[in-house]
This record gives structure tokens, sequence and C-alpha cells, in this order.
């Protein structure tokens, strides 16, 4: 799909080629149809002109039966081609685009939502930057793009078939012209398509500068209206903390700030809208009324024609200029159908570029990583790591000559806020773009990555828990005991629901419970390699030993690597610590020690009440 024509033939090209053709080929029919059908609304007018006309004429026998026929058959004719193959038509080419906007979005959400994490890395890099708005080019432009290409496209079918059908009217009909004697019996035919060639093209040229504008405008449009969806969606995910910090001031002004371009904006683009209806409402009367009845009006005036004759000459060249005008007509639409197709180009480009995020993001910046694996027993291992931002003369944050995870291993992260721990985690995960070194995964395990902030999908708890398989790769019994191991017993007989009481999970639980749930998933899938990014932050003491524990009985071989707040861990109730090691991090260097190191420095609080608590084994998360 790549560049504006890819975009335009891929869905016609793809495994759904029958059904985009066969609505192709019957919008293309009725299409024709309805070209025809202008023929014989011009004919049928003629001829109920003719009829009012020789109303008293002595040689008309049946005045009122052939007006009333006449009148009859124009409207049974306008019927046809409206109701009938015009309606019908809307039917089928609202289908196709409903079809191909279907099609689009399933492309762009696949490519957003690989396996190499594309969604990410179009927010990191220079393409984060330059790339606004993506929700609103998937849906909005996408959607605009689809409806203006298919209308676009009936447009040029109707103007190569209604030149075809008027055309060949025009000639059949037409005669001599005084002063074009030269031209014989085509002379009022060449004067028809003279007027048409003349005064189609010239306002054709200045509907385009109009639209030109009108393109330039409707981006900006799009790009305003994305930036304060943006700034809305940001506070309804904030809205706690705006709340809390009495920012509804600050965030007013934000949003009257943004608001303010789009005000602007629109003003402009009404003011050119409405000048281009005012030009398109002249254009449209001088058409039927003067251009239309002006070629023939010679050849009348001579008595070289009757008045039927003219009359559907007349309504002949208007029609075919209405068609030969629809560029005219659509310009609006064809500049937004630009506008859109511009910013899903820009989309596709971007998509494209982080196909190979190591290149994309070599070209900001330094990204040297290596990333291998070996066998599972040797554990995790990192030499010579260098993390670094953006930029070619950035310098590196974080160093780490050589760092190994053993298997089963806990490490617990330990350092100064800000100093890179969180950006060591993204790193061994593929997530951090810039710096250098070698990661050498183990081969064939599974790996968890739990962060503090947990957004949940609105899903059923079942599919929350089983994440990121189906929910069918795992019985319901299954599910119900690792809820229940992880403190969340009580929601056992809500596993296939997606709400509690009109509410989605990510509502109704809180911070504590969401972090519970990851244990669950931990317990289900049993990772060999999990990463704890300040995983436990919402729970109080009680509960993080015993998401330790929970995890430290049910997942015996698993390698931990955790970041935490406090300086020290959480400790079993025997006394007991669930960390082997400690790593960390300090003037820009990541040094790895045993734990017991720690212990020497930091003495650890244990009430004593904690040791008569109950066995081990009976432990489970408490729930909130």
């Amino acid at each position: 799909m790549s560049g504006f024509w890819g975009l335009m033939r891929a869905y016609w090209f793809s495994e759904s080629w029958k059904e985009a053709w066969a609505l192709t080929m019957v919008i293309a029919a009725l299409t024709a149809l309805a070209s025809k059908a202008s023929v014989w609304m011009a004919e049928a007018s003629g001829e109920l002109i003719n009829s009012i006309a020789f109303f008293h004429s002595e040689d008309n026998l049946t005045p009122l039966r052939s007006l009333l026929v006449a009148a009859g058959t124009l409207v049974l004719i306008v019927i046809l081609k409206d109701a009938g193959f015009t309606g019908i038509r809307h039917l089928f080419s609202t289908t196709l685009h409903r079809k191909w906007r279907a099609w689009l979005d399933r492309r762009f959400n696949d490519a957003l939502l690989d396996a190499n994490h594309t969604h990410y890395h179009l927010q990191n890099g220079d393409a984060g930057a330059a790339l606004d708005n993506v929700d609103q080019r998937v849906q909005e432009a996408i959607k605009g793009m689809t409806g203006g290409a298919i209308g676009l496209a009936m447009g040029i079918v109707g103007v190569i078939m209604s030149v075809f059908f008027v055309g060949q009217k025009l000639l059949e009909t037409s005669t001599s012209v005084t002063g074009l004697e030269f031209l014989g019996e085509y002379g009022s035919a060449a004067l028809a398509f003279a007027a048409v060639l003349v005064y189609v093209p010239v306002n054709t040229w200045i509907a385009l500068k109009l639209g030109g504008l009108l393109e330039r405008l409707t981006i900006r449009m799009s790009q305003a209206e994305g930036s304060y969806r943006g700034a809305l969606n940001t506070l309804l995910r904030r809205s706690f903390h705006v709340a809390a910090a009495g920012g509804e001031g600050v965030q007013n002004d934000i949003h009257k700030r943004i608001y303010k371009d789009i005000d602007g904006t629109w003003g402009s683009l009404n003011r050119v809208h409405a000048g281009y209806m005012s030009f398109e409402l002249i254009y449209n009367f001088i058409a039927a009324r003067i251009v239309a009845y002006g070629p023939g009006l010679l050849p009348y005036m001579n008595q070289q024609v009757s008045l039927k004759n003219y009359v559907t000459g007349a309504e002949l060249i208007n029609s075919m200029i209405q068609q030969c005008s629809w560029f005219i007509q659509v310009m609006p639409a064809i500049a937004t159908l630009k506008a859109n197709s511009r910013r899903l180009t820009e989309l596709v480009e971007a998509i494209e570029n982080v196909q190979a995020p190591v290149d994309y993001y070599r070209r900001t910046g330094r990204s040297e990583f290596v990333r291998t694996t070996q066998d599972s027993e040797f554990g995790l291992t990192i030499a010579n790591l260098e993390l670094m931002h953006q930029g070619a003369d950035a310098k590196a944050f974080l160093s780490a000559p050589f760092l190994n995870f053993r298997r089963g291993e806990w490490t617990f992260v330990s350092g100064e806020s800000g100093c890179g721990k969180t950006s060591l985690i993204k790193a061994i995960n593929g997530l951090w773009p810039y710096g250098a070194g070698s990661i050498a995964l183990p081969a064939g395990v599974r790996t968890f990555y739990a962060s503090q902030d947990i957004r949940l999908p609105p899903i059923t708890l079942k599919r929350l828990v089983c994440l990121p398989d189906a929910p069918d790769a795992f019985h319901d019994l299954q599910v119900a005991a690792a809820l229940h191991d992880a403190g969340l017993g009580h929601l056992i007989a809500h596993i296939e629901e997606e709400a509690r009481d009109g509410q989605p999970w990510d509502t109704v639980l809180s911070g504590g419970q969401r972090q519970k749930l990851f244990v669950a998933r931990i317990l289900l899938h049993k990772p060999g390699l999990l990463f704890l990014d300040e995983a436990t932050a919402a729970l109080d003491g009680p509960a993080k030993i015993a998401f330790h524990q929970a995890i430290k009985d049910h997942c015996p071989e698993v390698t931990v690597i955790s970041v935490m707040h406090e300086a020290v861990p959480p400790r079993a109730l025997s006394g007991e610590s669930f960390y082997d090691s400690i790593l960390t991090v300090a003037g820009g260097v990541a040094s790895k020690r045993p734990f017991g190191s720690l212990l020497a420095e930091v003495t650890i609080p244990f009430p004593e009440k904690r040791r008569r608590r109950r066995r081990l084994d009976a432990i489970s998360i408490p729930a909130e």
C-alpha cells in the first residue's frame, strides 16, 4: 500500500478482490444506465416543451393527451433514473465504501499492532514529532479517502458515459448552420461541443485553484481537530490528577489555546466554502440557461431546426455540461480526498520506515544493539551495554560492562529516581531505541513485563488473565485457580463478564487489584523471565509480601528482575529474602552483587508478630 495509488488499488488486488470487483462492475453498469437515462430525459423534455408550444395548434388533434403522455413519460424516466439507477447505485457505492474502509482499517491495525511493536516505534524517533494524531488518520482519514475516491471514480465514469451517449445523440440530431456550411450537417453539434470545451475547462481551472486552497485548509483543520481531541483524551486519562492538583484552570487554558487554532482555520474554511458555493451556483445557472441554449439558437432563428429539436439539443448540452462539470461540483470533496490521502500516505510511509527499528533509529542517533539467544541454562547475559538519548552526539547516561542473570535468580534493581533503572529494563526488552551492546536472552523462554500503570482493555476477565494468549488456551478452572492464588478469588464468578454493573474492569478494579490481576497472569502462564517495573507500587506491605510469595511458590524457575521504590525489598514471613542479588545503578554504571551485601548496609525491620502468622503454603494475596 505504498503511495497514493498503492492505497487506491490495494483492495482490488487483495484476497477480497472478487467482492471489490463485483461491486465495482455493478456500480459502473448503473452509472452507464444513469448516463443513458439523461439522453432519454432530454428527449422527453423536448417532447414536453413541444406539446406545450403546439397545444393550440390546429394540427394537434389530441393536445391534452399529447401533453399528459409527454409529462408522464418524463416523470417515469426521472423515477427510473433517480430512484432506480441512481438510488440503487448509491446503495452499492456505500456498500463498497463500507467494505473498502473495513479492509483498510484491518490492514492498518495489523500493521500497527504487529510483533515489531510498530505502534510503539511510531511514537519515538523522528516519526513521533512529525506524525500527529494516528487515531484520526486511521479512522476519519480512511473514511474520507475511501468515500471521496469512490465518488471521484463514479464521476469519471459518468463523464465518459455522458460524453459517449449524449455526444452520440447530438451527432444524430445535428444539422447544418448558416456560416458553418463547411461542417455540413455536423454544424450544430460542433457548436455544442465548442461551447462545452470552452466553458467547462476555464471554470474547472478556477475550481482547481479554489480546491487547492480548500485542501490546505482541510489539512490544517484535521490537524487542529486532532490536537484538540488529543488534549481531551489526555484530560480523561489524567482526570484524577487534574482534580487532585486543582489544575482545571491550566487545562482550560490549554483547551482555549488549541481551540483558537480550530476556530481561525474553520473561519477561513467557511469563507472559501461560501465563495466556492457562490461560484458553483452562478456557473450552473449560466450553463443551464445561456451556454446550453446558445449553440442551437442560431439554427433555430434561421428555422433550420424545430422547437422540439432546439429544446432537446439544449437539454443534451446542459446534461453534458453537468456531467463534465462533475469535477467542479465535487472539488471540495476532491480537496478533502487529497488531504485525507496525504495523511494516510504519511502514515504508511512512517509504518514502512519503522519495520526495521535498528535502521530507523540510526537516522536520529546511535542504535547498535545486538540481540541474540543462548541456552536457557545460562540465563540472561548483557555485555558492553550503553544507553543514550536521541542525537548523533548523545553521551551514554547508563553503562553495564557485564551482567548475567542466572536461571531462577531474583535480582532487585536499586538506584535513585531518574538514574535509568526503567530504561535498562526497556532496553533488555527491545523497547529502548538508542544505545549499543549485546543482549543474549534465554532461548525458548517466555518473557513477561509488568509496569506500575496497568491499563485494562474492555474484554472479559478471563481474557484479561489469559493475555496475551486467547481465552480458549486455558480451562476455566485454571483461570479460577490463578485468580484465587492472586487474591482475587471473589471475582471467579465473573470471569466471563466484560464489566461489573455496567463499568469495565479498568474502572472497577483498583490499582492494587490490577497488579494482582497481573500476578494471576504470571501464575497462569508461568513465564521464565519476569520484569517487574514498580509492579507492586499500589500494594501495601503484607500484599507485597504475598505478591512475591505467590510467584516464588508457583514459578520456582523464573528469573526475576525487579525495580521498586523501596531501598530494601520485602522479605518472606520466615525472614528469608526473596532476592538473590542486587543490581545497583549509580553514577551512570549498573553493577550487580549478591543480595547479602545489601543486608550488611541496611538494617531491615521485621516485626515479631509476622513470624507468628500462618504457614507460607497457605498464603494468598489478600483481596482489597
